[in-house]
């Protein structure tokens, strides 16, 4: 019954994500909607989503309306992702680049990290370690909390299972129980901020060479799509790359 009587709050946050962040929650993903929303209500002791949506737009409500696009946004990630786009990267786009003095790389809804510091490890094993002191990573994501994930840079067996034996012993070090954190090389070229691509135009003031925005664009409506690829036009450098997701 409460799902029938709450419907007018869940259109109300459902619009505000889309209108928010870009999140699209067609109704087949109602119910996934409905799932990530009931752990805020816990979080706040809200009783339903009536309340939720009234308190959306309360003002000095930042940290629930964080707390929501939190837990609405698609974290699911692993390392080495979608091999075969990485290659593709490295074969074409890295050559026209890897001579320059200083390069950088935004990798966009980074989730926890694990996409901006396997593209250090990939230059650092295509090229030479050394050019780690010339590239700048920077990965954004809208969720505070994944963020704070990549700042700490450790991840659990299970997360790191998927990488190579000398891939892993090369550029992580063990820490805690079943535990491994990056490096401190790589660490130093990654640096992670809480951002929202829909809140354009973007505050960079240097542009960029390459922009991985992977496995976030198909969340968007068609409107949206074309609103946040031309906004990262506009901060990559004339002739620089956009590497989307094999989707």
């Amino acid at each position: 019954m409460t799902g029938f009587m709450d419907q007018a709050g869940f259109e109300q946050v459902r619009t505000w994500l889309n209108q928010t962040c870009g999140f699209t929650f067609p109704a087949d993903k109602s119910d996934l909607l409905r799932q990530r929303m009931a752990r805020v209500l816990r979080r706040f002791d809200l009783a339903d989503l009536n309340h939720l949506a009234q308190e959306l737009s309360r003002a000095g409500a930042r940290d629930l309306q964080l707390a929501v696009m939190s837990a609405a946004s698609i974290n699911h990630t692993y390392f080495f992702r979608e091999p075969e786009v990485l290659e593709r990267f490295a074969d074409i786009a890295l050559p026209t680049f890897q001579d320059r003095p200083e390069f950088r790389i935004w990798s966009a809804a980074c989730s926890s990290g694990e996409e901006a510091f396997t593209l250090a490890i990939m230059l650092a094993e295509r090229l030479t370690p050394d050019v780690l002191q010339r590239v700048s990573i920077l990965g954004t994501d809208i969720s505070a909390p994944m963020i704070d994930r990549a700042e700490l840079s450790v991840f659990s067996s299970q997360q790191v299972s998927k990488i190579e034996k000398p891939i892993l012993q090369g550029w992580f070090e063990p820490t805690g129980i079943a535990q491994h954190r990056v490096k401190s090389e790589l660490r130093n070229v990654c640096t992670f901020r809480r951002m929202n691509l829909k809140a354009t135009p973007y505050p960079f003031t240097k542009p960029f060479q390459a922009i991985f925005c992977r496995n976030i664009l198909y969340y968007f409506d068609r409107k949206d799509q074309a609103q946040t690829v031309r906004s990262l036009y506009d901060v990559v450098e004339p002739g620089g790359w956009l590497v989307t997701s094999v989707t």
